[in-house]
């Protein structure tokens, strides 16, 4: 007697009959989904973080194809000092208390609550730091992964030349 998969074949060799492959977020707006996605698993995250007087704590949470996903907790008055992402764009999910970020040519001030989203091109200088009192825990998205994270000596973050703000901007908060 022949079997199912003998008379049949091998389900898995017909690529029609398999469910689709989930394909990888590839606009800001599906990664800022992601980011949101990651955001509502709290039992996923929040086990995880840790808090770390003497420096930001950081924890790549997950990698996919050409992005990767870290977790951070800031304690108050750590801050990351004006800095971009080199060739990364990005998404900066808080998902925990409040973050103030600074960027602009005068230092301008965004304060992120939980919930808040900020979006970045390559190139982008801003500073983040946490003014408030109690702790925070952001999710970052870099698509491509980040390969460079250079500090900038100015104390106010600036755009880099050309770059405008509508280009950038707050997502959902």
């Amino acid at each position: 007697m022949n079997s199912d998969v003998q008379i049949a074949g091998d389900p898995l060799d017909i690529p029609h009959l398999l469910p689709p492959v989930p394909a990888h977020p590839s606009t800001v707006s599906a990664f800022a989904g992601l980011a949101r996605t990651i955001a509502a698993d709290r039992d996923g995250w929040a086990p995880l973080v840790q808090y770390d007087a003497t420096s930001r704590w950081y924890h790549r949470l997950r990698t996919g194809p050409g992005y990767e996903v870290w977790l951070l907790s800031w304690v108050p008055g750590q801050g990351s000092g004006a800095h971009d992402h080199g060739r990364s764009s990005g998404v900066l999910t808080v998902l925990r208390g409040e973050l103030t970020e600074r960027v602009g040519t005068h230092g301008a001030r965004h304060t992120l609550r939980s919930g808040a989203q900020r979006v970045f091109a390559p190139g982008y200088v801003h500073d983040v730091v946490n003014d408030a009192l109690e702790p925070a825990v952001s999710l970052h998205i870099y698509f491509p992964g980040l390969t460079e994270m250079p500090l900038h000596p100015t104390q106010s973050a600036e755009l880099p030349a050309g770059a405008g703000a509508d280009a950038l901007g707050a997502l959902g908060g």
